[in-house]
């Protein structure tokens, strides 16, 4: 992450040094987030100490046919910039987004089932995220990607406006099928219950490697970072 300027000494240039290591430094937190969130990865490498199949997935949100020959797991946190230009898009990202093109090819085709799990790690507003998909999963598995998805598109910068409890009520009166107050009163009463899982995927994650989002396991390949198509492909077609 770039947050070092190189150091003028010249009084003449000093000012533009000090607008410059500004830009650099706030480019960098956008960017950086917090620990590997920020770095996409190159293509994931066959890792000796990972296999899908080591993966806890039963209870866990997913997509596709609940038989699929493939899985991928897909560790992920609401507030993460590079989560939402793997699923749809960022504008300040500039990689192809991943997972329109994984469910056209392979989840809509049967081949592929992708597992959401939680790490949440970037701030408050991402734990009280992650516990809102786990009711609306529990309430409405029916309508947990779309449900997502309006998660993704009306994410803001990270520690910004969205993301709150009470954003997140709103966002969900306006999807059909969902009743608000009642996925709200269910994370009330199951709180204690969704934090042992939200936890429970992030201590998976990081024991096997991964120490940010997103992250990515499927076959013995760990994936680790924001990747091009290619990089899941390579890794989905060996296992078809």
């Amino acid at each position: 992450m770039p947050t070092e300027s190189a150091r003028d000494t010249s009084k003449l240039y000093l000012p533009v040094a000090i607008v410059a290591a500004g830009a650099l430094i706030a480019g960098g937190l956008y960017l950086g987030l917090s620990s590997q969130s920020a770095a996409p990865a190159p293509g994931g490498q066959p890792q000796a100490n990972v296999d899908i199949k080591d993966v806890s997935v039963e209870g866990s949100p997913y997509i596709g046919d609940a038989n699929a020959k493939v899985v991928l797991a897909y560790w992920s946190d609401y507030q993460c910039p590079y989560c939402k230009a793997v699923e749809m898009g960022h504008a300040q990202i500039p990689i192809e987004p991943a997972l329109p093109i994984l469910i056209k090819d392979y989840v809509d085709t049967g081949k592929l089932k992708i597992v959401f799990k939680d790490y949440p790690f970037l701030s408050e507003d991402s734990t009280t995220a992650a516990l809102y998909g786990r009711a609306v999963w529990a309430l409405y598995p029916q309508k947990y990607w779309e449900w997502r998805e309006a998660m993704y598109k009306a994410q803001d910068e990270e520690h910004a406006g969205f993301g709150n409890e009470a954003t997140i009520v709103t966002l969900m009166r306006g999807i059909s099928g969902i009743d608000a107050d009642r996925v709200k009163a269910d994370v009330a009463g199951n709180r204690a219950q969704y934090q042992a899982l939200l936890d429970a995927d992030r201590e998976e994650g990081t024991k096997f490697g991964i120490n940010g989002t997103p992250g990515f396991i499927t076959g013995k390949v760990l994936i680790g970072g924001a990747a091009e198509v290619s990089s899941f492909k390579s890794a989905i077609d060996p296992q078809l």
